[in-house]
């Protein structure tokens, strides 16, 4: 199975970065999951918290920052670099301790959309803070 970003790009794009779902935002759910495993719940509350870790894609490319969360009810969000006006990252105690956080893409128009529990967030806004500067450069 090709991940969403794969599917999705555009002739000769790159992924320079890719982002995840941080385990530890879902070590509540797989705790729970394991305590209730003697019962039938636990092994649903596994399996959901697989379903969110591997459905959860975000990357930045050289031309696109590119989000996607869901299986079946999907939200997508590609925003060329040059319609992003800010990458704003927020981190709880937690987040800061094991490095995870809500990553919030605001494009122009006022768009705003949050992805939640982002594994390394501070990385990915580095990185996509590098590559909308090298994509400024070329236009």
């Amino acid at each position: 199975m090709t991940s969403y970003v794969d599917a999705n790009l555009m002739a000769q794009e790159k992924v320079l970065y890719r982002a995840h779902t941080s385990v530890w935002s879902l070590m509540p759910m797989i705790l729970l999951g394991i305590v209730l495993l003697v019962v039938v719940v636990g092994l649903f509350i596994l399996i959901w918290a697989w379903i969110k870790f591997r459905t959860t894609e975000f990357a930045v490319t050289d031309r696109r920052v590119i989000a996607k969360s869901g299986l079946i009810s999907r939200r997508t969000v590609e925003m060329f670099l040059d319609k992003v006006e800010s990458l704003n990252v927020e981190q709880s105690v937690p987040g800061r301790l094991f490095d995870y956080g809500t990553v919030t893409i605001r494009g122009t128009g006022a768009t705003s959309e949050p992805f939640g529990n982002i594994s390394a967030p501070l990385v990915l806004r580095k990185h996509f803070m590098d590559a909308a500067d090298a994509y400024r450069r070329k236009v």
